[in-house]
């Protein structure tokens, strides 16, 4: 069975809705991807789904949402996008902070960069999983 993993933020808007599309994106076969906060906004961060339609073709309007950490199933890996004030608590077998910092209102420099980040880390997140380097 794949391992469930959740990327987490505060609200759920733009770094964790990006997170979720592409590891949806690159690690379709290796693990399902959540995303989720404490707070909900109305709609994702319309920037952010510009970007990832854009850079990977992915309308994140048309498969995600803003959602709430008990609105998704129990995970077996949490990442944290990188929150500075307080970090929303899921229980999991192992969990990871990617201290991202939220490009919200910034350029779509600050968007595109923050987006080969992420998906330079869950490339990475699948490689350790396949090498079982993460414990489940």
């Amino acid at each position: 069975m794949k391992p469930k993993v959740a990327f987490i933020c505060v609200h759920n808007s733009c770094r964790s809705q990006m997170a979720e599309a592409l590891g949806r994106l690159f690690a379709l076969d290796i693990f399902d991807s959540y995303s989720a906060g404490t707070e909900t906004k109305p709609e994702i961060n319309q920037d952010a789904v510009r970007i990832i339609k854009d850079i990977y073709d992915v309308d994140m309007n048309k498969t995600q949402k803003s959602k709430l950490l008990n609105d998704i199933p129990e995970v077996d890996i949490v990442i944290k996008m990188g929150c500075n004030v307080v970090c929303p608590f899921l229980p999991s077998k192992h969990e990871e902070d990617w201290g991202l910092e939220d490009p919200t209102g910034k350029s779509d420099e600050e968007f595109i960069k923050t987006a080969k980040i992420i998906e330079d880390k869950v490339k990475n997140l699948v490689e350790r999983i396949k090498n079982n380097e993460i414990e489940l």
